[in-house]
């Protein structure tokens, strides 16, 4: 048996590997997707009290610390059974929909979009900032710098610090902003929307280019599963507030739920060989890495949210939104069809984009956004609580236990990597089962094309791990004092 082995793999925030094992003809046998690192953030965060997890666990990831700060925050008030200001809700959206901006142009310009927007066939040297810049032009190159920058002054103004926001705490926010801070980020919204619509535009342009389409659109990276997103009162996509909707292959409902009813819906399964868990449909069960209406494997994130809504909440987003489905998954006898190729969440993360730049202006023209009642301080005894929000990369739930004085005393965090691990698993045993085969040469460019199944997914595999199972993989090389290997032992299985 011949094994194969991508280590690292890039372009993701964390750490992971791909194992491939190749019968005697040299056909895939099983695809192994394995992440080898451990954080602990669920057992290191007991003995904390509750306060201070917006800010601790903010430290999970330096890419998206605002998500983990406001479900954190979420979490808190739930705990304290306390109802934030509505004011301090608006502002939290606020500097919620500009961290996403920030976030998807992240992905879309230097992480998973540059295999679109330069090409997946262009050498591997080229496929990432430079090479969009190079593409795209200095000028436009500019524009991705510049919506960062503002993302994060927005990100500064409301949360205090431009990474790892400080001022959500339990019952809303330490401070407000004031009118000239407001017309400050009305600015910055502006220039956001007006982005994300050009952005819109590239993608269509890179589209007409032959494999650029076939690795969005073709059937290379296809998986039919279960679907699921926050969506608000209108069924409509939801990113910091709203019951998470979940639909199945055809389209058919399988119903809402409150985020605090998490544990009814979602289980969770273990294998030996990651220190990922795989999340799964609770009523449908884990019938393996298999898809289809009778397994509980689910998806989250661009592609999840706006397969599990019935639309977008803002004019712009909501013709987006229209034209995705027209042209990927076009209605069969009046019935709604769902997008099924995980490349298109390429697409997607784009609609999602113009969305919260669109959302921004709505919440800076609200009349008591720079009210100063931001805070409603916590009176009730500490319990236990949820907090869900939509992380750029899927539903991300914190769950904390605590005791009398407010202390953790058990910390669950599903998120959206997580909830994503089975179908990431999947897309990469397919793209490799698609292209290696007999008598088919495996070169870098090979790999690195089966590296793009897990890109559209945008994985985070620092905040994603668990402390289950087993041990530590362990790789040591002996090597002689000429620097020459006299033997490996491993430890992986």
């Amino acid at each position: 048996m011949t094994r194969l082995t991508i280590d690292p793999i890039t372009r993701l925030e964390g750490h992971g590997r791909i194992e491939i094992f190749l019968d005697d003809q040299g056909d895939v046998e099983r695809t192994y997707f394995q992440v080898p690192e451990l954080r602990g953030f669920e057992s290191f965060c007991v003995g904390r009290p509750v306060e201070e997890m917006p800010t601790l666990t903010n430290r999970i990831c330096g890419v998206c610390p605002e998500a983990h700060h406001l479900a954190a925050a979420k979490a808190a008030d739930a705990v304290y059974g306390v109802d934030p200001p509505r004011p301090a809700k608006l502002l939290r959206e606020l500097l919620y929909c500009a961290f996403f901006v920030t976030d998807h142009t992240t992905h879309f310009y230097a992480i998973g979009g540059p295999d679109v927007v330069v090409g997946p066939d262009a050498p591997i040297a080229d496929r990432n900032i430079l090479g969009v810049i190079r593409k795209v032009g200095l000028e436009f190159g500019s524009r991705v710098i510049e919506t960062r920058r503002g993302g994060h002054r927005v990100i500064e103004l409301i949360g205090g610090r431009r990474i790892h926001p400080c001022t959500s705490v339990p019952g809303g926010l330490t401070k407000g902003i004031t009118r000239d801070e407001l017309a400050e980020i009305e600015g910055i919204a502006r220039s956001m929307l007006d982005f994300a619509g050009v952005s819109l535009d590239l993608f269509d342009r890179v589209m007409t280019d032959g494999p650029t389409r076939d690795l969005v659109l073709g059937d290379l990276f296809r998986h039919e599963t279960y679907y699921a997103g926050l969506v608000d009162e209108a069924g409509r996509v939801a990113l910091y507030d709203g019951r998470v909707s979940v639909v199945a292959p055809d389209g058919e409902s399988l119903g809402t739920y409150a985020p605090a009813d998490y544990r009814d819906w979602i289980a969770e399964h273990v294998e030996p060989w990651t220190y990922l868990t795989f999340p799964y449909l609770r009523r449908i069960g884990w019938k393996g890495f298999v898809d289809g209406k009778d397994s509980g494997v689910y998806c989250v994130g661009p592609l999840g949210r706006l397969n599990a809504a019935t639309g977008m909440a803002t004019p712009r987003a909501q013709e987006a939104y229209e034209r995705y489905f027209a042209t990927l998954a076009p209605a069969v006898d009046g019935r709604r069809q769902l997008v099924h190729q995980r490349g298109a969440s390429h697409w997607a993360r784009l609609i999602e984009m113009l969305y919260a730049a669109e959302r921004m202006l709505e919440l800076v023209a609200d009349p008591e956004i720079t009210s100063d009642d931001v805070r409603t301080v916590p009176t009730q005894a500490p319990t236990e609580g949820v907090g869900t929000v939509e992380a750029p990369r899927g539903t991300l739930t914190h769950h904390y236990w605590t005791d009398e004085r407010g202390i953790i005393t058990r910390v669950n965090l599903i998120v959206g990597t997580t909830n994503n691990h089975a179908p990431i698993a999947m897309s990469i045993d397919r793209a490799a089962r698609g292209l290696i085969r007999a008598g088919v040469v495996v070169n870098n460019g090979l790999l690195d094309r089966i590296e793009m199944a897990f890109r559209s997914y945008d994985p985070c595999f620092g905040c994603a791990t668990h402390s289950l199972p087993g041990h530590m993989p362990l790789e040591v090389t002996i090597r002689d004092v000429r620097g020459d290997t006299i033997d490996v032992l491993r430890r992986d299985d």
